[in-house]
């Protein structure tokens, strides 16, 4: 019997996880299947109903539409308390499980790419609700500053009071404007802003101020090389784009829905990649 789910979104046309757990299932000889769900705002509770009804095993859930599913979950892991969303919905009888994976997927991709961020300071752009996420990423991987910088100053101020509480890392909230003053200390740079998404106007950020040692990292993977990445690969910088954290962030969903824990390999990566290109 196939076993199905879901990825949940408004536009979800061009979502890469029916490849991504495609690759998978093709791997492992799984009879199953991910099947892209469009939902606007109104549906989402209803397609929710009947993917449940139709026997899936749960659904990832992909923007606009995560904290609609932080509050339809019975039940919530500790990321997803914390990050106040939920990108993965577990259904058990009669009951809905709410998890978060994004952290841990920035988390393994940061590991994978720079090992140990032990005692380094670093500056996280934007305060909405992927900076959440990447606060406990960045936690997790050992910075023990993080500068979290927003064009509205009072916004990176609430999320640091609200997440102060969760981290070891100290937080010191700010303005875009205080970038030149923190730049030259830091270790890591991650936006998790939308700017420069396609679509989106790129971000406006000189790195001229950023020590030579810093990696840049972008949590967008569409286009891959952001005009930020690009910019920070031809001043010698290491780059880290999107997809790390998009195919980690997978890892625990594909389990949840596949009972496999699969793994992230660079032939998954070139796959990801021809689709992206193609598109």
């Amino acid at each position: 019997m196939t076993m199905n789910a879901g990825i949940v979104g408004w536009p979800v046309t061009h979502s890469l996880s029916p490849v991504l757990h495609g690759y998978w299932l093709k791997e492992h000889g799984i009879d199953g299947e991910m099947l892209r769900l469009p939902a606007s705002s109104e549906e989402f509770g209803a397609v929710i109903a009947r993917a449940r009804a139709e026997g899936f095993k749960g659904v990832n859930v992909t923007v606009p539409h995560k904290e609609s599913a932080f509050a339809l979950a019975d039940r919530l892991d500790a990321s997803a308390k914390v990050a106040g969303a939920a990108n993965l919905l577990v259904f058990h009888d009669g009951a809905i499980e709410g998890r978060n994976t994004d952290s841990y997927g920035l988390a393994q991709s940061l590991h994978e790419n720079l090992g140990t961020l032990a005692g380094t300071s670093v500056v996280l752009l934007g305060a909405g609700g992927a900076a959440r996420g990447a606060v406990l990423a960045l936690e997790s991987v050992g910075a023990a500053s993080i500068h979290i910088l927003n064009r509205d100053a009072g916004r990176a101020a609430i999320l640091a009071q609200s997440l102060t509480p969760h981290v070891n890392a100290q937080l010191f909230p700010g303005a875009l404007t205080d970038w030149p003053a923190v730049a030259g200390s830091v270790a890591l740079v991650v936006n998790s802003t939308s700017a420069g998404m396609s679509g989106n106007p790129p971000l406006d950020l000189d790195l001229a101020a950023l020590p030579a040692s810093a990696a840049v990292c972008d949590i967008v993977y569409k286009p891959l090389e952001t005009e930020l990445l690009r910019d920070a690969k031809a001043r010698g910088h290491q780059i880290i784009d999107g997809l790390g954290m998009l195919m980690h962030q997978a890892v625990p969903s594909f389990e949840a829905f596949f009972g496999v824990r699969p793994e992230v390999t660079q032939g998954l990566r070139d796959a990801l990649v021809a689709v992206l290109r193609a598109q």
